[in-house]
């Protein structure tokens, strides 16, 4: 089977690495591995999501959906730190590289979790994403229609996808499964570098 970062245990070897980058406007050293998304930078993506999205809740429980090494995870955390952070990846090197990045960072208010790790009463003042179109369109909108349903009420989720992997194809396709007579809105919330962030709300 093809290794991918979104293999729940990668073949990949593991061997760790130091990346300096900067979270939630301060310079940090993070550690990364192969076997994981973007395991030498922070993605353009994922930059894209962190310049355009406004600073997370105070308090309440946040998700960072598919964390990777952590990027938005510990943005968060950071920015947030009286707000409970969950991470959740089914990648076990990510959620290990994101648990590592957390105590190296002294962050203590974030869980970092495989998928059914997380209690179903948890609901979410904000979600954010960058999420794995590559797995496939049918598993995609499996995971959007588990996690996006798990908004708080006033909640919102920020997600970013490069504009030609589909992104306004999703963008209606959320306003078909999420319809606005339910209490939902969709709205593209930014558009650059060739990516849309799509802000889903209730």
């Amino acid at each position: 089977m093809t290794d991918h970062y979104f293999s729940p245990e990668p073949g990949t070897e593991h061997r760790q690495r130091e990346l300096h980058v900067r979270l939630a406007g301060r310079d940090v050293d993070v550690v990364t591995a192969g076997g994981v998304f973007s395991a030498d930078r922070v993605d353009l993506g994922t930059t894209v999501l962190l310049r355009e999205v406004p600073s997370p809740p105070e308090a309440g429980d946040l998700l960072d959906l598919g964390c990777g090494w952590g990027p938005l995870a510990l943005t968060m955390a950071l920015e947030s730190p009286r707000a409970r952070v969950w991470a959740v990846d089914v990648n076990s090197r990510a959620r290990e590289l994101t648990t590592l990045n957390a105590r190296r960072l002294g962050v203590a208010n974030l869980r970092v979790a495989a998928p059914d790790e997380v209690p179903e009463e948890v609901r979410f003042a904000e979600i954010w994403s960058n999420p794995p179109i590559r797995i496939g369109k049918d598993q995609l909108h499996e995971l959007l229609l588990r996690w996006l349903p798990r908004l708080a009420e006033g909640g919102s989720a920020y997600l970013v996808v490069q504009r030609n992997l589909g992104a306004d194809s999703l963008h209606r396709w959320l306003g078909e499964q999420l319809p606005a007579f339910d209490g939902w809105e969709i709205e593209r919330e930014a558009s650059a570098k060739g990516f849309r962030v799509l802000r889903v709300s209730r």
